[in-house]
């Protein structure tokens, strides 16, 4: 083999082992951005939701049908300004067993301010 064929297998092998993948890189790199500009265009198209935050109490003594009677010994009640179950949280911060199956509950927005404790 002489010198210039030499060279060139050694170009050629540079070239293959790393011009290659570096070609094939920026060619992902490019398809990459296109996606993203892609769903950037189509996630400002979309309408955006913005859930209507309740402030306060959800209420429960009015689902309930509570009693004047209930509403004057419901620690819930007393403090209106914070949603019912989460005044009811037990010590660990975890809802109470009772809460869990409640219509309230249930209906709560997703999105609430964090919970407060209240002790009874």
């Amino acid at each position: 083999m002489s010198g210039n064929d030499l060279t060139l297998v050694v170009v050629l092998g540079i070239v293959l082992r790393l011009g290659i993948p570096v070609v094939i890189t920026i060619f992902l790199v490019f398809l990459m951005k296109k996606m993203d500009e892609h769903w950037q265009a189509e996630a400002e198209s979309l309408p955006v939701y913005t859930p209507e935050l309740k402030t306060g109490n959800l209420g429960c003594w009015e689902m309930k049908g509570c009693t004047e009677e209930m509403k004057s010994s419901c620690v819930a009640f007393a403090h209106p300004e914070t949603p019912c179950w989460q005044v009811f949280l037990t010590d660990e911060g975890r809802l109470n067993e009772k809460c869990v199956g409640c219509g309230v509950f249930m209906q709560a927005p997703l999105l609430v301010k964090a919970p407060v404790r209240v002790r009874a």
